[in-house]
């Protein structure tokens, strides 16, 4: 079985900076390609950005993209997002997730992840 705990949400100011981590349990971290997607009160899970495994390859969505930095560390099992210059409009709870293939195809796709976090709230104040 598969945990996936995220950190580091909180309340900022606009044009403030948050770091975000997620914790994964088990051996095959390594293996899986991982994203952060987030969800704000009344609309859909969102994607937000993705890691290849071997962090070797990166995507953002448009609406976070030259703000935020998504990374991994495959020897502690955890993939972090660094957001910077908050917005009002990045104010959700955030999820990070496991995609269940080894395809990058798809990686902003919320249907191909399996394991998700409790998610982490993000308020950002203008």
């Amino acid at each position: 079985q598969v945990q996936l705990v995220e950190s580091g949400g909180g309340l900022v100011q606009a044009g403030g900076s948050l770091r975000l981590s997620c914790a994964a349990s088990g051996r095959t971290f390594s293996t899986y390609h991982m994203g952060w997607f987030r969800q704000a009160p009344g609309k859909e899970r969102e994607f937000v950005a993705a890691i290849s495994s071997n962090a070797g390859t990166t995507r953002y969505s448009d609406s976070v993209k030259g703000r935020f930095i998504i990374s991994r560390d495959n020897a502690k099992s955890t993939v972090s997002l660094q957001m910077n210059n908050l917005k009002p409009e990045d104010t959700a709870v955030y999820y990070c997730a496991r995609k269940s293939s080894s395809m990058w195809f798809g990686v902003d796709l919320r249907g191909q992840f399996d394991y998700w976090g409790q998610g982490t709230q993000v308020t950002v104040s203008s």
